[in-house]
């Protein structure tokens, strides 16, 4: 793509996030998430491949569904109570059409259907722009409206998307889908804990961005794609398997990685909530994520002697990949849990 293009592109991303950001009226909040649909829509489709068009019109098609039902619900709100300001939902009928918009938005079960297969049409670049950056706008417009959600809506889609993440990962064989249901478990502890401690969903949030990044960009580094593929990346380079393995062990929530800290925060939380039975099923709902995730490493740390692989071994040869980003996320996303308390001195 042109370098001019692509600055654009990008640069309409930050925009199209920041105007949502920063709005505390319905429409420019739209305006924003308009802007950030039609910023990746090039991104998304670059590869002129039939599997990358019809990924990016199965995401066009679901954003512009949501944005149509925000912009339907915030003129309702406004014909009934007369405003267009964030803080002015209040009509049931609206908030929940809003919840339901902008679940869509970030593919929270039972809305997740169509984020496993437009990942899984992308390449691994833009999947990860989709994982993380796409979801900062809309998770900032539900972290607005929650105050004016019936908490059932909130805990039953948490409970949902995290039950759904892990049985959906099991049975799956492509990286990018494994990802993407990662992603909706993810997103199903977020918005469990929002009604209750909202910090804690920034900082899941956060954790989250810093371990997608460092699976996303380990398997670009490796150009893997597939399980079966991730067989032969320990013969072609077995430091970055190490640290690949550890990270996805991080977005399983194992301590001593940083994955664990949000996971071991939202679940006290939930405790002194008084919500034990809520909090039991979303300990277990991560245990089923963990398996696949052990899965991948399995296959990446175990399977290489003496059983044959499927794949040819590759040549080790010297990337001229950037690996600073990886580097860093990497390092985030396995080394946090330690400072657990500052980071909690100063989210709160």
């Amino acid at each position: 793509m042109n370098p001019y293009v692509l600055a654009i592109l990008l640069s309409s991303l930050g925009m199209g996030t920041t105007l949502t950001f920063a709005s505390s009226h319905w429409l420019l909040a739209w305006m924003g998430l308009e802007i950030n649909t039609l910023a990746i829509a090039p991104l998304m489709a670059q590869q002129h491949h039939p599997r990358a068009v019809e990924a990016t019109t199965k995401y066009f098609l679901t954003q512009a569904t949501a944005a149509a039902m925000i912009l339907f619900a915030a003129t309702t709100n406004a014909w009934i109570t007369g405003e267009w300001g964030m803080n002015s939902l209040s009509h049931p009928i609206a908030s929940t059409m809003m919840i339901t918009a902008l679940a869509l938005k970030i593919g929270l079960a039972p809305m997740h259907f169509w984020l496993p297969e437009v990942l899984q049409g992308l390449d691994l670049l833009t999947g990860l722009i989709l994982s993380t950056w796409q979801k900062l706008a809309p998770f900032a417009l539900i972290t607005q409206v929650a105050p004016a959600i019936d908490p059932l809506v909130l805990t039953s889609l948490g409970l949902l998307s995290t039950l759904i993440g892990g049985w959906g990962g099991l049975n799956q064989t492509q990286i990018r889908k494994i990802l993407a249901y990662s992603s909706i478990a993810h997103m199903g502890w977020m918005i469990i804990i929002l009604q209750h401690a909202p910090q804690l969903t920034v900082l899941a949030f956060g954790t989250y961005i810093f371990m997608t990044s460092a699976a996303f960009l380990s398997m670009k580094l490796a150009s893997v794609t597939k399980i079966n593929t991730l067989t032969t990346m320990w013969s072609k380079a077995p430091i970055l398997v190490s640290t690949t393995a550890l990270a996805l062990l991080s977005l399983g929530g194992l301590p001593p990685l940083t994955g664990f800290m949000p996971k071991w925060l939202i679940l006290q939380e939930m405790a002194k909530q008084e919500l034990p039975l809520t909090a039991t099923i979303m300990a277990l709902a991560a245990l089923i994520s963990l398996y696949f995730y052990l899965r991948l490493c399995y296959a990446m740390t175990l399977t290489i002697s003496p059983n044959t692989t499927n794949a040819t071994t590759p040549w080790r040869v010297k990337t001229t990949q950037s690996t600073t980003t990886l580097a860093l996320s990497t390092t985030i996303a396995l080394g946090l849990l330690p400072i657990t308390p500052a980071i909690l001195t100063l989210t709160t």
